[in-house]
């Protein structure tokens, strides 16, 4: 076996000295960032949390923007924002309720409870319109729900949005859907109780 040389010693020991200053050098790099991120975290921390208050004081001082012209107001360039009155914004459109023509039921005071029994708040009323908020259980965020009876039209047209944010996971459109059957399903009902003639008793 030939015994290493001089200049191959030398290289040996050049490279194992390279090596333990490349591990400090790491290790000292990761060092310096684990103390950036804990600096930096408790900064992003509390700046979320402070922006989660700022929007919901935002979202609890708001209120629904009410009828433009007589018709439901235009969602905005925002995903959280569902509406039945205007056909040319598909991205926001939704199809309104439709009221049966043989139906004998009294429309608003049905769709006063069926809202009041999935959690909404009426806020404003007058013979056509409501105003409605739902908070959501946790972070205490409002959404509007308003409402606009067509009796012409045999139609309940429905906008639902948030008040602060951008999307909404489709939270409101579930609403609305909601809504629709179950609005639909106690008109139904009601109309199938007003038809059953009532039974003579027998003493």
């Amino acid at each position: 076996m030939t015994k290493p040389s001089i200049l191959q010693f030398f290289s040996i020991i050049l490279h194992m000295t390279a090596k333990t200053t490349d591990n400090k050098l790491l290790a000292s790099k990761k060092k310096a960032h684990m103390k950036a991120v804990s600096f930096i975290l408790p900064i992003l921390i509390v700046t979320f949390i402070v922006l989660l208050f700022n929007y919901r004081g935002i979202s609890k001082a708001g209120e629904a923007p009410g009828l433009v012209e007589g018709i439901l107001s235009k969602c905005p360039n925002k995903r959280n924002c569902v509406c039945s009155e205007h056909k040319d914004d598909a991205k926001h459109y939704i199809d309104p309720i439709i009221i049966p023509q043989n139906s004998k039921v009294d429309t608003f005071p049905l769709l006063k409870n069926v809202i009041r029994e999935m959690g909404g708040n009426v806020q404003v009323e007058s013979n056509n319109y409501l105003a409605v908020t739902f908070t959501s259980s946790i972070l205490k965020f409002v959404d509007d729900l308003e409402i606009r009876i067509d009796s012409t039209q045999k139609v309940i047209h429905i906008r639902s949005a948030s008040r602060v944010g951008y999307s909404d996971m489709g939270v409101n459109r579930k609403r609305t859907e909601l809504l629709k059957k179950l609005f639909n399903n106690e008109v139904s009902k009601a109309n199938k109780s007003l038809d059953t003639p009532p039974k003579n008793g027998s003493l």
